[in-house]
């Protein structure tokens, strides 16, 4: 999900396993260079999962109708963490109120369907429509810019700097969409639905500290990712997904990319990053935000011979930069406190 700046991750964060266990404490006799480990590790995990995600959609999607890989990611995964809550912790672990329940739909609602599920559609089709995963990783990094637009419009009152990084922010988006006529040009529709994802990921971040939630980031995650898994499903039907759908047609490939979205993106980076938000600094977690992308883009780069122009790395270092003004001007008592999801995101 996000925090008030947007980052996006995937889901809540006030709990640091999924039984609940104790955080933020020291053991006695627990020896630093195995917590800074411990932390590194767990950076390492949600920096090239999290990262890695969008080069994931890309092989799902080539042989899997979109939304309907995006439904079963979701779907998949909310019974996985589900199961898990019910055995740690009882049969009253998934217990909410009707206005917990509907403010955790409506996030899900946000940051998947319209969030991912935008991005999903935009990196499918053939080449010179599909938007590259890098690519759609440097635009969905512009959701804390957004953000703070939202911020903006119901009264607050960002700093100087963040209205900078935020300004700084939407140059690099410019920049990294400009038509151009070589091998690496962006798909402009491809480009401006990814931007749309990102408008809704950042309105349901922000919204995710405004309304009714579960308090507990796991709980709220298995409800967000049933409304959202719901909502892509219906929708894929409309478009007639589950009548194209032919499994015997699937490759290896997107079978194994699929699983990896359920496992990693969804679940394992997900326990690494809220574990992270109660033993490492806020702003040591944030770094995420700006590093996920060069990943993205990396490991385009590298595994499916995405370009990388001068226009790519122009606009993208822009954004980032952009982006890094924004989450280290954010207030301490702000920044990545409540909320952040992929998606994980993506």
């Amino acid at each position: 999900m996000s925090s008030s700046t947007g980052t996006p991750s995937p889901g809540p964060q006030t709990s640091t396993s999924p039984d609940s266990a104790p955080s933020g404490k020291t053991v006695p006799g627990a020896v630093p260079v195995t917590r800074s480990a411990l932390i590194w590790t767990a950076l390492a995990v949600v920096y090239l999962v999290w990262g890695s995600t969008y080069l994931a959609i890309q092989v799902t999607v080539d042989t899997v109708p979109p939304l309907l890989s995006a439904a079963a990611r979701f779907s998949t995964a909310a019974i996985v963490l589900a199961v898990i809550l019910r055995v740690r912790r009882g049969a009253g672990a998934l217990r909410v109120d009707r206005r917990q329940l509907a403010g955790a739909a409506l996030v899900g609602v946000l940051l998947l369907t319209g969030g991912n599920g935008l991005v999903v559609l935009a990196e499918s089709g053939p080449s010179g429509v599909a938007v590259p995963s890098g690519i759609a990783a440097l635009l969905v990094a512009g959701v804390p810019l957004l953000v703070v637009l939202l911020r903006m419009v119901t009264g607050d009152r960002p700093g100087l700097l963040s209205l900078l990084g935020v300004a700084v922010g939407l140059l690099g988006l410019v920049l990294l969409v400009l038509p151009s006529d070589g091998p690496g040009a962006v798909p402009v529709a491809g480009a401006l639905t990814v931007t749309a994802g990102a408008a809704s990921w950042a309105l349901g971040s922000f919204l995710s500290g405004r309304i009714s939630m579960p308090a507990d980031p796991f709980v709220a995650t298995v409800y967000e990712m049933f409304a959202g898994a719901a909502a892509l499903a219906l929708i894929a039907a409309l478009r007639g997904e589950p009548a194209r759908f032919d499994p015997a047609a699937v490759s290896a490939r997107s079978w194994l990319a699929l699983g990896y979205l359920v496992l990693a993106g969804s679940l394992v980076a997900f326990t690494a990053y809220v574990w992270l938000l109660h033993h490492a600094p806020v702003s040591l977690v944030a770094t995420y935000a700006y590093v996920n992308p060069a990943v993205a883009v990396a490991l385009g780069a590298l595994l499916a011979a995405e370009p990388v122009t001068a226009q790519v790395i122009a606009g993208g270092a822009v954004i980032v930069f952009g982006v890094a003004l924004v989450i280290a001007t954010e207030r301490p008592g702000q920044a990545t406190q409540r909320r952040q999801r992929a998606d994980h995101r993506r």
